[in-house]
């Protein structure tokens, strides 16, 4: 069953605003406290190389998004997406593990921010209150969390184009920070830094094996491109250029995270760096630090670090809302969902209940909330398999859709596709692989399923031939049209009708005489 209407959503993001929004999402603060663990695997070169190779397995999912959403730019994404290529359970699924996506994401980062003001400042903690799965909890540690949660959702609130203006300022500054760290290693690096770290492993297979450890972590860093497709309403681009958009903002995450490895090898030798993991933890930092030969600098580098938090959670918040929009225009949870604000066109009950979700999330704890966004990241490896999937489909089922953006040799791309995201599924679900999820994390994967399901059967039966309904978003050329035709149609009616009163009344006076 489908309904057709014109956008209820402002177009006004532009083709810099998609752009920093989706590699605003991907770089958040991995690259800060991970990068000593990336070379400590595979070395400096292979761990570089590994994103390399992770890039390029998200990079056929992203070249599937990218058609498809220039075909069909509506907001929600995977949801249409799916629901055109699986139909409405297929989309409900698909729909539902992306949010816990960027659900988890969202309640993450509101720990993740206070917690690296400590690093920056140790005495900031104050008010001991109780401790969660071994991690103390502060009253000064959960009053930033708490605030910044309200500042991140009313942000969203006010409009998308605000958001925006945030998103740029912010990313600006990671672009920034990085291009001063790597700028410093070319200048005050040094070669022999590099000697013993090149790769991890003393034969070629070994060395083969090191870097494809890290290749299979990579991809789950560059989750969040996705959110592009989930603003498609909002987006003042033509849709070709969405696609190329899309898939730029791939390519420099990829670019990034390599050059920050380098950059990070090139300055800290490997004692350097192992006592740096034992130590503060942040390596990345300490490189900047060194390079610079200055604590201060090292401080930037995590204030790089914390924008890196507020893009993610900035960009997951707005997707996770559009999400949870189009399922409601759909029935598949309540429509109360689908309300927008009336000012300032956002869907502001969905913002209100994953905005109160990272309020309270704070209070169980950072671990806690990493076994969250570990179940999170599943989801949104399960959604790309799906879209994958349905990219394949559509070019079968709709081979005349009009596709903006076209992507060439599709069934090597789509295949590859599927092949690298059913594999990223694989690695959560394999117990003893680098990403297996633990039991927590199956418990909350479990959970969310479990809460799916309610929505699905109490929606099911309260709206019942609604559940599952696709909304299709007509243009406004289009929308003026079939207006000027439901009138014309009127006109008609009326007319007809009209003669139809005057035949009856003319015939009776006629019976009459």
């Amino acid at each position: 069953m489908e309904t057709k209407k014109s956008s209820e959503f402002d177009k006004v993001l532009g083709a810099w605003d998609i752009l920093v929004i989706a590699f605003g999402a991907m770089i958040g603060w991995g690259w800060v406290v991970s990068s000593g663990d990336w070379i400590k695997t595979g070395g400096v070169v292979g761990a570089a190389l590994g994103f390399v190779i992770g890039g390029i397995m998200v990079f056929f999912v992203g070249l599937t998004y990218a058609e498809l959403t220039g075909a069909m730019p509506q907001c929600g994404g995977e949801h249409v997406f799916s629901h055109r290529a699986l139909g409405p359970m297929g989309s409900f699924v698909c729909t539902w593990a992306i949010i816990l996506g960027y659900v988890g994401v969202v309640c993450f980062e509101a720990c993740a921010l206070p917690t690296i003001i400590t690093y920056i400042y140790p005495p900031f903690l104050k008010g001991y209150l109780y401790t969660v799965a071994g991690f103390d909890i502060y009253a000064s540690w959960l009053a930033v969390a708490v605030i910044v949660s309200i500042f991140m959702t009313y942000i969203n609130i006010r409009g998308v184009k605000t958001a925006a203006i945030l998103q740029t300022i912010l990313t600006v500054i990671i672009g920034g920070v990085g291009i001063i760290l790597i700028a410093a290693s070319a200048i005050n690096g040094d070669m022999s830094n590099l000697n013993g770290q090149y790769f991890v492993g003393d034969s070629t297979g070994s060395i083969i094996k090191t870097v494809l450890t890290v290749a299979v972590v990579t991809p789950f860093y560059f989750i969040g491109f996705d959110v592009i497709p989930q603003a498609a309403e909002e987006i003042d681009v033509p849709l070709k250029k969405i696609g190329k958009i899309l898939i730029l903002s791939v390519v420099m995450a990829v670019v990034f995270y390599a050059l920050i490895i380098l950059a990070v090898g090139h300055v800290l030798n490997p004692a350097e760096i192992a006592a740096s993991q034992s130590g503060t933890g942040l390596v990345t930092a300490d490189a900047m630090g060194k390079a610079f030969n200055s604590t201060i600098m090292a401080k930037v580098i995590i204030i790089g670090g914390m924008c890196g938090i507020a893009t993610s959670w900035n960009s997951f918040l707005m997707g996770g809302s559009r999400a949870m929009y189009s399922m409601a225009e759909s029935y598949m949870i309540p429509c109360a969902f689908a309300k927008l604000h009336p000012k300032y066109k956002t869907p502001v009950n969905a913002l209100y209940l994953i905005g109160a979700l990272s309020i309270l999330a704070p209070f169980a704890g950072r671990k806690m909330l990493v076994w969250i966004v570990d179940a999170g990241n599943f989801g949104c490896c399960v959604a790309y398999c799906m879209v994958s999937i349905s990219f394949l489909i559509l070019r079968s089922k709709e081979p005349n859709l009009e596709r903006p953006y076209k992507v060439k040799n599709y069934k090597f791309v789509g295949a590859m596709a599927v092949l690298m995201s059913g594999f990223m599924v694989a690695m959560y679900i394999i117990p003893g692989s680098s990403a297996s999820l633990v039991w927590q994390e199956w418990l909350m994967a479990g959970g969310w399923c479990a809460l799916g399901f309610v929505f699905c059967v109490v929606c099911k039966k309260k709206y019942k031939e609604k559940f599952g309904i696709l909304v299709e978003i007509i243009s406004d050329e289009d929308a003026a049209a079939l207006q000027s035709s439901d009138e014309e149609i009127s006109a008609a009616l009326d007319v007809a009708i009209d003669a139809a009163i005057n035949k009856i009344l003319s015939q009776r006076k006629v019976m009459v005489q």
